[in-house]
């Protein structure tokens, strides 16, 4: 039997070194110098916490050729109701797609969008950064199912990643919440540095933070998606909810002590975060599609859909919007900017018929902006001052009855008064020629 050496050369010099008698046995040799049998000395195994993520969050663990991922699943049902909001547009997304520049939104079926956040270690960025969970759904038939990937330890972040290329596989586009700027940046640099292929390699993505900031920066004070929840999805989340600059805390005391109780409310805020835009890309598209439907009900929000539909080139359809917004009511300091912007997007359409078919019916509605282009019209485009005179008279008596604001009021008598003498001189003038 072939006895194998598996002592360092240091070693053996200090066993020659010993001289130690030859009665003494070989256990006792090894002893002497230092050298413990069995596991006894070993340090214990951390033992297994009591509060594994298993314990907490309803879920399982999935095998990839990485490794396990933990993986909780939640599905909706397609009518389900997120505050005020469904989970679904039955309208098409042809006005979103034209402005997000991407033909795809409005070709691609419902099924191909996969909507997703993360949470991660920091927000600064950079390779130093990871996502410990990432929240991602896609519909499925007729439900929501919504799919959140977890990192027990940042030795599973190559299973993590493949669960998540997995279940985005199917999809042909990305939906986010400042994901342009911040959740895809992060995973492609997490699939790079693992040399992982990125799953969303050429998708359309439809960032919505951009777009919520295009309808409500001028009334609303925040345009977080948890503040949007509350103000236009009307809903309040529950007390499990945490703030998110806590949440990089509570995983890394996760990491420390094992004790997954507290990530309840991280998951909870993660699965909130991703059916919410759900729910808000199908109340801002109803919005863009149907703004009369009853989903707009704020003058600013009417002023804001004029201003998309302007950039758009649907300058009929943005003038319409201007003169809801008017009509609905809008601060006294938003008041003039409409009429200025109203007025200018009138000049810039060009086409006059068109135009003055507009102002006429909307003068017969009662709209007071319409009496005023009309008399603008005659005075510089016709030369007809006696006809702009009548046009400016008419929209002071439509003044003098309307229920207006004093401010609405003042406004409109200040400029029909100074558009009257002028008319009047000219008229006197041309009558002594």
């Amino acid at each position: 039997m072939r006895c194998v050496n598996t002592l360092g050369n240091s070693e053996i010099t200090e066993y020659n070194r010993l001289s130690l008698p030859m009665s003494i046995s070989v256990s006792d040799k090894l002893k002497l110098l230092g050298v413990k049998r069995g596991t006894a000395h070993l340090p214990q195994p951390k033992p297994r916490s009591l509060y594994e993520i298993d314990s907490v969050v309803a879920g399982e663990y999935h095998l990839t050729p990485l490794g396990d991922v933990f993986i909780a699943e939640q599905s909706y049902s397609s009518d389900y109701m997120y505050g005020c909001s469904a989970l679904v547009s039955p309208s098409p997304r042809s006005l979103i797609s034209q402005w997000s520049n991407d033909s795809r939104i409005a070709d691609l079926p419902l099924e191909s969008f996969a909507f997703l956040d993360t949470e991660t270690s920091g927000l600064a960025g950079g390779t130093g950064t990871y996502a410990f969970l990432i929240g991602a759904a896609r519909f499925v038939g007729n439900k929501f199912v919504l799919q959140q990937f977890f990192m027990r330890d940042p030795a599973e972040e190559p299973a993590l990643l493949e669960g998540l290329a997995r279940f985005l596989a199917p999809c042909q586009a990305l939906v986010t919440f400042n994901g342009k700027a911040f959740d895809a940046p992060l995973l492609t640099t997490r699939y790079s540095l693992h040399r992982m292929p990125l799953p969303y390699q050429d998708y359309s993505h439809l960032d919505l933070l951009p777009l919520a900031r295009r309808l409500w920066r001028d009334r609303l004070e925040s345009r977080a998606l948890k503040y949007l929840e509350e103000h236009i999805l009307g809903l309040k989340r529950s007390t499990e909810e945490v703030p998110g600059y806590e949440i990089p805390w509570l995983y890394f005391d996760y990491l420390r002590t094992g004790d997954a109780r507290q990530l309840g409310g991280v998951f909870y805020h993660n699965a909130m975060d991703v059916v919410a835009m759900a729910a808000l890309l199908a109340h801002v598209n109803e919005m863009i599609q149907n703004p009369y439907g009853g989903n707009v009900q704020h003058g600013l929000d009417f002023v804001a859909l004029g201003k998309l539909f302007e950039d758009l080139g649907r300058w009929d359809e943005a003038a319409r919007l201007f003169e809801h917004g008017l009509q609905f009511g809008v601060t006294e300091a938003d008041f003039g900017l409409v009429v200025k912007r109203l007025s200018i997007l009138q000049k810039r359409r060009g086409d006059f018929d068109e135009a003055i078919r507009l102002w006429e019916k909307a003068a017969a509605e009662g709209h007071i902006y319409a009496y005023i282009e009309m008399a603008k019209y005659y005075e510089h485009k016709q030369r007809d001052v006696k006809t702009a005179l009548q046009w400016t008279k008419s929209a002071c008596e439509v003044v003098e009855r309307a229920d207006l604001p004093a401010y609405m009021r003042n406004h409109w008598l200040d400029e029909i008064a100074h558009r009257l003498e002028r008319l009047e001189r000219k008229g006197s003038i041309r009558r002594t020629a």
